[in-house]
């Protein structure tokens, strides 16, 4: 056999072979998808915010609350069971963030710090909401601070649930995968090998994120756990990643301007953000900054400590609407 034509032959059987690979991985992403659709539908309503169909879950009566979920993440993290221990008292709406849960993410929008802030003001004025208290978890955190400097006058305080505040020298091992500059690798990625393999490594993930805690058994279903198992969700959630370097160092320079009350709470255990970079150096930044630390506790304090977080929560509400309604007053 000529070698020109072996050539050919085991080139046309290699590009078969890859063609074959991205063939399973974009039909096995389809399949997850729909499956993770069907078993988690949406359990609250949509808005049409700047282009973004935002979905929210919202629960109670009273003084606004608006809960922003982290880094893959979604409204379930605050759903259950955090609202019902926070009580009676208080109007809580938790959202998706724009392409992460049920919500969608408006072509040409980057996930970018300053652009994620506006679109929280425009759900406020949206919802008609009067001065609400922010309480962000994790990215959450840099969301909700970064709409307390942006727009005070439209935010009565901010509690902070192991938030990302500073920037950091290098990434955690456990995100470099997902730290995809090029759009259209990450695009790619999101529709062939992504969702299989965050299925696969669904287990050591969740050890990483909840430990030293354990995740609840009903994670995957009832905690909304599977919502990150579709394209959509894994493109945004490195799109925000990649965007966050790009302004967290300029908002980190203006918390020293926060005269609303502004509330920590990290544990001590946890694995993904280090509580004395992201929440000690904090009291050095921000005035009167309230910090709350746990022994024992990672980076989802809402499920290993939901009893002392709800009273963390109502505490700041407390001290924020308090001095809000009483200048509105004045």
């Amino acid at each position: 056999m000529p070698v020109l034509t072996l050539v050919l032959i085991c080139g046309g059987v290699l590009v078969a072979a890859v063609v074959g690979i991205i063939l399973w991985g974009w039909l096995s992403t389809r399949r997850i998808a729909a499956q993770a659709e069907r078993m988690v539908p949406p359990l609250g309503k949509f808005i049409e915010i700047n282009g973004s169909r935002i979905h929210y879950y919202e629960v109670g009566e009273g003084e606004p609350i608006v809960m922003i979920h982290g880094l893959g993440g979604h409204y379930h993290q605050f759903r259950q069971p955090l609202m019902e221990a926070i009580g009676p008292g208080y109007r809580m709406i938790a959202l998706d963030r724009e392409g992460s849960g049920h919500s969608t993410r408006a072509d040409g929008r980057t996930g970018r710090l300053p652009e994620q802030a506006a679109l929280i003001k425009a759900f406020i004025d949206a919802m008609k909401l009067d001065r609400p208290m922010l309480v962000g978890h994790s990215l959450g955190g840099a969301v909700a601070l970064q709409t307390a400097v942006d727009y005070p006058e439209s935010v009565s305080g901010v509690a902070l649930l192991s938030p990302l505040t500073q920037m950091m020298d290098a990434l955690n091992p456990e995100f470099r995968r997902l730290y995809l500059p090029s759009p259209l690798i990450r695009r790619f990625l999101s529709h062939t090998f992504a969702v299989p393999l965050a299925l696969r490594n669904g287990d050591r993930v969740m050890r990483f994120v909840f430990g030293p805690n354990t995740p609840p058994e009903d994670f995957a279903i009832e905690g909304g756990g599977m919502l990150s198992l579709r394209p959509g969700h894994f493109y945004a959630t490195a799109s925000d990643l990649v965007a966050i370097p790009l302004d967290l160092a300029q908002l980190q320079a203006r918390y020293g301007s926060l005269k609303m009350p502004v509330g920590v709470l990290y544990g001590r255990g946890d694995q993904v953000l280090d509580y004395r970079i992201h929440g000690e150096r904090m009291l050095d930044q921000v005035p009167n900054l309230d910090l709350e630390l746990i022994d024992g506790v990672g980076h989802m304090p809402q499920y290993a400590e939901t009893n002392r977080v709800a009273a963390f929560i109502r505490r700041i509400a407390e001290r924020a609407f308090a001095v809000d309604r009483s200048v509105a007053v004045g």
